[in-house]
């Protein structure tokens, strides 16, 4: 027997394994299953060209389980090992110390992927001793068996094996009693072995037989070694990719459509990628890519090889040539990542071109669930934009697809205004909606349906792209004013008749949370409605982009910010104008009387006073302008006290305000029990 020193101590080498080859102890087993593999396949290489005349036997690689024993043991028929290949692949590993190693590899981590030695060492992970009882297949090779239990020190001695091959036989550690389960073990090979090149076996298949499960004599292997994404595109149909799709992710629905991806330069690179119904909700969808490194599993954290919003696509990718630290977990950015994302980003938007190009209805028809990822893609890659814009749609709240330049054809006539900007109307929900949209059809004007998660900021982005065009709300303000064909009629009342209209109003609107209110009082025409409630177009979109981009959380915390519109010139508003001015005039007499003396006098102080320096006023003349001021204030605020007074009994003002409020769902709780019951009192 001979016995030797790996050269480092145990408080270095394993301790570093650990830290900066491995952070999922999970792992352990794929890169057992991996060496396996990699041994099997060298091989059935080695018989192809002929170095190897000898039957190849059982070319599974199988996987058991003692849990009395305590034992995990990885079997292969592959080329197996010499005692000087022990030597090299095993000890030297640490032969001049750790830190050497990994100095030595840092910057080429991808070399060392499939080095026996290195996946060898993560079973020390999870075991306090492993054995490697190994035969190669070399004419006249002796077996031999290496055992360490991490110490330093190793033995190795000659045994009785007839076969060749390799049995890594781990003792499971104390603390690592879970991987002496069934079901973890079959957890583990089904997530990281799924479809290795060579057949896994892992136990026998199971039948129900008088009422329980027992063993057959069929071996169970867990794996595909030929996964639908190596075979060629030619040889399938649409079933095999459902199939393959249902395998990966049996309770998702089925896919929309899929690409199937190969190409072999300047990169090496297969896989298919489906893209799922997806509605409203990005997060939930994302990490549904599997990466794989020639069918070995390595993450489904694709970020850094996969534009962002190409993780919301579901399938796999296989590629050698992405670069990958040691313990395969995590990608490393480099030129060739780069083309990669570029490659497969073209290849989504060829596929989604070619669809829209050859079957337009079929397209159309799956647009709602694709809009989120188009728009998505759009909005966070410019390269992306620049291929989609093409073939993306815009839908009216008709249900009518457009491109965008198809969409601007449509509307550009009817929806430019008098300053030349063509003013895209939109909607983000049609119910809520429907009075705005319904005025807007009106004057024959187009509606766009923007109800989709991303769909106000794409449009707030297409403004920024587009030349003289703006997408305005619905609901943001009158049509006519959204849309100004001309100069907007002058308002017939006066100053003053204007601000007790709109006092009379503002003083009766309920208080809601979040929510602040201006009276603005426009001449619309005696045929459009009383009343109506717009909301500030810029607030609004700066509080729904807050939603989306970072350093905008200001503006979420703001109130809301709404109009109240009132229309001088229908007959119920000038009503009110009319009864106000009746009941108020004798008691506004005094007040206004005082009041035109006061702001006579302030401005002839302001006139005064603006003629000097404010070093050269005296106190007096400092104190006389606030208290004039003050005094002014106080009259304007008696007057409103007196107009607010009246308009509160005044069941028309109040009538108006909840239509209005009602209208855009926004009258509730007592308010909306107020307006019941006024409504009831009013239809007797």
């Amino acid at each position: 027997m001979q016995k030797g020193n790996i050269g480092v101590t145990t408080e270095n080498i394993f301790p570093v394994i650990k830290k900066f080859l491995y952070s999922d102890h999970d792992i352990f087993l794929r890169e057992m299953v991996s060496n396996a593999v990699d041994a099997t396949q060298k091989m059935k290489t080695l018989s192809t060209i002929g170095e190897f005349k000898g039957e190849l036997g059982d070319l599974s690689v199988r996987v058991i389980l003692d849990e009395k024993a305590g034992t995990l043991t990885i079997r292969d028929h592959g080329i197996g090992m010499t005692a000087e290949e022990i030597e090299k692949y095993i000890n030297q590993i640490a032969f001049s110390g750790v830190n050497d190693f990994l100095e030595k590899y840092q910057d080429k981590a991808e070399a060392i992927i499939g080095h026996f030695g290195l996946g060898f060492y993560s079973s020390f992970m999870v075991s306090k001793k492993v054995e490697i009882i190994t035969k190669s297949y070399k004419e006249g090779s002796k077996a031999v068996k290496w055992s360490c239990d991490g110490s330093p020190e190793y033995t190795l001695e000659d045994v009785d094996k007839e076969e060749r091959g390799s049995d890594v036989v781990l003792y499971i550690d104390d603390d690592c009693k879970e991987f002496l389960q069934k079901s973890k073990i079959e957890e583990l090979l089904n997530k990281y072995c799924k479809f290795m090149a060579v057949p896994v076996v892992f136990g026998k298949k199971t039948e129900w037989k008088d009422g329980k499960s027992v063993d057959t004599e069929e071996d169970n292997v867990i794996n595909s070694v030929e996964p639908l994404w190596v075979k060629a595109p030619s040889s399938l149909k649409d079933e095999d990719y459902k199939s393959f799709y249902r395998t990966l992710f049996p309770m998702n629905d089925e896919p929309l459509f899929w690409i199937h991806l190969n190409v072999d330069y300047p990169f090496n690179l297969t896989g298919i990628l489906y893209f799922p119904r997806v509605k409203n909700n990005i997060e939930l969808q994302r990490n549904k890519i599997q990466l794989y490194c020639n069918q070995v599993f390595v993450t489904d954290q694709v970020e850094g090889i996969v534009p962002e919003f190409l993780t919301l696509l579901h399938g796999v990718i296989d590629s050698p040539d992405i670069p990958l630290n040691v313990s395969r977990s995590y990608l490393q950015s480099d030129a060739n990542v780069k083309k990669i994302a570029s490659y497969i980003t073209k290849k989504v938007a060829d596929r989604l071109q070619s669809i829209f190009k050859e079957n337009r209805k079929e397209f159309e028809e799956k647009w709602d669930d694709l809009k989120l990822f188009i728009n998505y893609g759009m909005l966070s890659d410019s390269d992306f934009y620049d291929r989609a814009k093409d073939f993306a749609l815009i839908k009216d709240t008709e249900g009518k697809y457009f491109t965008f330049e198809e969409y601007k054809t449509l509307v550009k006539d009817n929806q430019t205004d008098k300053d030349g900007f063509l003013v895209n109307l939109y909607t983000n929900n049609k119910e809520e909606q429907y009075s705005y949209i319904e005025a807007a059809k009106q004057k024959g004007y187009s509606v766009i349906d923007a109800s989709g998660q991303l769909d106000v900021p794409l449009l707030s982005m297409l403004e920024q792209k587009q030349d003289k065009t703006r997408y305005v709300r619905v609901d943001s303000d009158i049509v006519d004013r959204i849309i100004q064909k001309e100069d907007a009629p002058k308002n017939n009342l006066s100053a003053d008749e204007t601000d007790k209209l709109s006092e009379a109003f503002s003083s009766q609107i309920p208080s809601l949370d979040k929510a602040n209110f201006t009276v603005d009082v426009q001449s619309l025409g005696a045929s459009f409605q009383p009343v109506l409630v717009t909301q500030n177009e810029y607030m609004r979109r700066m509080k729904e982009m807050s939603q989306y981009q970072q350093g905008m959380g200001f503006y979420a915390q703001l109130p809301d910010s709404y109009n109240l519109v009132l229309n001088s010139d229908h007959p119920l508003v000038k009503r009110v104008l009319d009864e106000l001015t009746a009941n108020t005039t004798e008691e506004l007499k005094p007040i206004d009387s005082e009041l035109k003396g006061q702001e006579a006098r302030l401005a002839a102080l302001h006139q005064s006073q603006d003629k000097k320096k404010p070093e050269e006023l005296t106190q007096e003349e400092k104190d006389d302008m606030q208290n004039t001021q003050k005094v002014v204030s106080e009259l304007k605020d008696k007057k409103k006290a007196v107009v607010a007074e009246y308009a509160k009994g005044n069941e028309v003002v109040h009538q108006l305000i909840d239509l209005a409020l009602l209208q855009n769902g926004m009258l509730q709780g007592a308010a909306l029990d107020k307006f019941l019951k006024r409504s009831f009192s009013l239809i007797k």
